[in-house]
């Protein structure tokens, strides 16, 4: 059964928040593809805040595959969905075991994380030069163009053929009425008024490698607001509590810098904050690919992670800074640590960025 055939489709989608944005695209070719199918998306919780009110999508599974049963009881509880054929996005072999569990006949997704036996049709990552058994080294492909090309292989269509290929990327997120009450109420916290200019930084990321020092977000934070005239909001998740204290000291009591961590910001609640912002100052991680989504003006900070991973589709308004600028095509971020550490963005470079997002 081919995906064009299926009338009830289930597409499993990344694990976090940023890739989950930039898998947007393809839930909407999904839909648009097949307009009479019913589809539904499997998403870990804090996904589901990001995808919801999306009309790509009739339902959303929140998945909580936690322990050794963790993929089987996921896997049971779709059964009595009885869907016909599974995309899936991720490449672990949890996400594939949930598929097979759930009794889906088809399942298609890229071969890789030792799953193959698992999918019904094994897709080909790219790969760089170099790669072998037991060292395979994955090409630097943005994750909006690696999901598309998933889907157009589940879809049965030849992703050498330039029409296939002209998918619109544009990311894409909703807000609801709820979204936004909240996002009004923390911003009434903050002591921000209706229509007043503010910025966002964002120090967080689950890798702390990725992580520019608290210290420079505190004097990014204090730049804005003293020569740009901006409230700043700091964002970062409860497990980042004082990450975000650290930033909000650093930027003085003059900045007024607020910690929307302590305000209780929810990721639905974000969206429509980030949405409503100035400018976007954070690391690689969901928050600048919310701001892409909005097209709300952003500076992104890279280290030792390639920006080619997660490049966003034209005409989004961002800045990248890179730890490493003099990196070649054939070089990969991931693979030069040392040369990539995020300590070598000198705050001078993250200003001028900041004047140059400002103007896109």
């Amino acid at each position: 059964m081919s995906g064009a055939k299926a009338a009830r489709v289930l597409v499993v989608c990344p694990s976090w928040v940023g890739d989950a944005v930039m898998a947007t695209p393809t839930l909407r070719l999904v839909r648009q593809a097949l307009p009479g199918s019913f589809v539904g998306a499997l998403v870990r919780p804090a996904v589901r805040e990001v995808l919801d009110g999306l009309d790509s999508v009739d339902e959303l599974h929140v998945a909580h595959p936690t322990g050794v049963l963790g993929p089987k009881r996921v896997g049971f509880g779709l059964r009595a969905r009885r869907y016909e054929a599974a995309l899936l996005l991720t490449n672990s072999f949890s996400t594939a075991l949930i598929a097979r569990v759930a009794g889906i006949p088809r399942r298609v997704g890229y071969d890789r994380d030792g799953r193959g036996m698992l999918l019904t049709e094994r897709l080909h990552a790219p790969e760089l030069e170099g790669s072998r058994a037991g060292r395979r080294r994955w090409a630097p492909v943005t994750a909006v163009e690696y999901y598309l090309r998933a889907a157009r292989a589940f879809l049965g269509e030849d992703d050498g053929d330039a029409s296939a290929q002209a998918h619109d990327c544009a990311l894409e997120l909703a807000t609801s009425e709820r979204d936004e009450a909240k996002a009004g109420e923390l911003l009434a916290g903050a002591g921000i008024g209706e229509g007043e200019a503010y910025g966002i930084v964002n120090p967080g990321g689950n890798d702390a490698r990725k992580r520019w020092p608290a210290d420079r977000f505190g004097e990014i934070a204090a730049w804005l607001a003293r020569e740009r005239g901006m409230r700043v909001l700091v964002n970062g998740s409860p497990g980042e509590a004082e990450i975000v204290r650290a930033v909000v000291e650093g930027a003085g009591e003059e900045a007024r810098a607020a910690s929307l961590v302590e305000l209780g910001v929810t990721l639905a609640a974000l969206k429509a904050v980030i949405r409503r912002a100035s400018l976007v100052v954070t690391n690689d991680t969901g928050p600048r690919h919310i701001a892409a989504a909005f097209g709300t003006p952003c500076v992104a900070l890279f280290g030792p992670t390639d920006p080619r991973w997660t490049t966003l589709p034209a005409g989004v308004p961002e800045v990248r800074v890179l730890a490493d600028p003099t990196l070649g095509e054939d070089e990969v971020a991931d693979e030069h640590a040392e040369r990539c550490r995020m300590d070598r963005i000198e705050v001078g470079r993250v200003m001028g960025a900041i004047e140059r997002a400002m103007w896109l």
